[in-house]
């Protein structure tokens, strides 16, 4: 681990708002899918990519930025309440749109990045850490940080996840791409009408907590449990075939489906980080998938629905039972799972939320847990703004707790994933030094 973070030094902040005028949008009401992420912080991606033109980026993105606005208008409003306390994204041209913050960093290069461990070093290359959704009601639900890196450029980005879950956020990474790249419109337009999925109004007695003096949230998940660290696992294709294969050589006898890449690598995770855990037998160990609803809904909803359609799916089973029985096991108690949650399910679980509003906090997803966010479907590494595609992807240090997971492509493509994980420091030791997990990496 780095031992120092190297200076960022902030240059400038402005704000983009839609190039062209819209006047007052229809507010749109925040609905059961998204309401349950008030109490999470933003959510922060960083990419990096090669480079030596940093002015003329930086140019060619925040005009870029005022062109996709104009179709992703909600990121440039504000959170707001009706009269009778319902959230809702509020926009009109008054608002002061998207932060903008620029910074030069000129002792960090490209390679600093890559590293495989911690976020301490990206920590000041995105905005908004420790800032809670909530503060959408005074903040911008898009802040963006352009960083000059010594041979490069970092786009940190802060999302409001109220308004928007992870396919929401790269459809807009991907449109902003496309139009910074010479297009002069956008493939695919967001679907903006989040109450044709759910229109049951919520009214939510919430305000922000106290401050601690910057108008952020006054803790956090790490200041509770200060040993937690992060890793990047890299796993390639032939790992990845591996582990899938390992998976189904005995598949199930009840005709079951065999088990996806995402069943398989995850059963993997879930089993060697449990062990890595050193739990008793007889505890309790949670994993919880936060699964994309558009097509499991009925209707289903296109994937340019923009807002939150996701629900946490949790199952749990022993510590014990996942080391003594083979990898299976566990992909077949994460299967069942997944496939069960279905239309009914769903519906099920927005009726009991309603009737009993609860705001999750980030870690809210369980006891020894391993919660699995991001997708290795999302296509990260396609997000070219006119400069190739990046060197790295990464989350920020936002919603991290023990056992928090995000899956991204890898870097060289195909079925290549990247497994970031974050674990209690002695835990993770111990993973770093399975050779089961370890092995089909190399």
């Amino acid at each position: 681990m780095a031992s120092e973070t190297p200076k960022v030094k902030l240059t400038s902040t402005t704000h983009v708002k839609p190039n062209k005028k819209l006047g007052k949008k229809e507010h749109c009401q925040l609905v059961t899918f998204d309401l349950p992420y008030l109490a999470f912080y933003y959510n922060q991606k960083l990419l990096f990519y090669k480079g030596n033109d940093f002015e003329g980026m930086v140019k060619k993105l925040k005009e870029s930025l005022g062109v996709v606005l104009v179709e992703f208008y909600q990121l440039a409003g504000r959170l707001g309440k009706d009269e009778e306390g319902v959230f809702r994204v509020e926009y009109d041209d008054d608002l002061e749109g998207v932060e903008v913050l620029e910074a030069v960093a000129e002792e960090i290069s490209i390679a600093d990045l890559e590293v495989e461990e911690g976020t301490s070093s990206l920590k000041e290359l995105i905005p908004y850490s420790l800032v809670l959704n909530l503060e959408g009601l005074q903040r911008p639900l898009l802040a963006v940080q352009l960083t000059k890196l010594k041979d490069g450029i970092a786009i940190g980005c802060a999302f409001n996840h109220a308004i928007l879950d992870g396919t929401a956020t790269w459809h807009f990474m991907s449109s902003w791409a496309e139009v910074c790249n010479g297009s002069s419109t956008i493939s695919t337009r967001p679907f903006l009408e989040r109450t044709k999925v759910r229109d049951t109004r919520v009214k939510l007695d919430l305000s922000l907590p106290p401050s601690n003096g910057n108008g952020t949230a006054s803790s956090n998940g790490s200041a509770s449990n200060p040993q937690l660290r992060e890793r990047v696992f890299k796993f390639s294709e032939s790992a990845i075939d591996k582990i899938k294969s390992t998976v189904n050589a005995n598949p199930p006898s009840d005709g079951s489906k065999p088990f996806s890449t995402f069943q398989s690598l995850s059963a993997h995770i879930w089993r060697h980080v449990t062990k890595a855990r050193s739990l008793k037998p007889e505890d309790y160990t949670v994993f919880t998938v936060f699964a994309d609803c558009r097509k499991r809904v009925d209707p289903p909803m296109p994937d340019s629905y923009f807002g939150n359609l996701i629900q946490a799916i949790f199952t749990v089973t022993a510590a014990g039972l996942l080391a003594v029985n083979p990898p299976e096991f566990g992909a077949g108690v994460i299967q069942k799972a997944i496939e069960s949650h279905n239309a009914n399910a769903i519906e099920q679980r927005n009726k009991e939320w309603e009737s009993a509003p609860k705001i999750f906090e980030f870690k809210d997803a369980g006891v020894n847990c391993v919660a699995v966010g991001s997708s290795p479907r999302f296509k990260v590494y396609e997000v070219d703004f006119g400069w190739g595609k990046p060197e790295g992807v990464r989350s920020g240090s936002n919603n991290r707790f023990d056992g928090m997971v995000y899956l991204y492509q890898g870097k060289s493509g195909g079925r290549s994933i990247d497994v970031e994980i974050s674990l209690e420091a002695g835990a993770m030791e111990k993973l770093e030094q399975d050779e089961e997990f370890l092995l089909p990496v190399v």
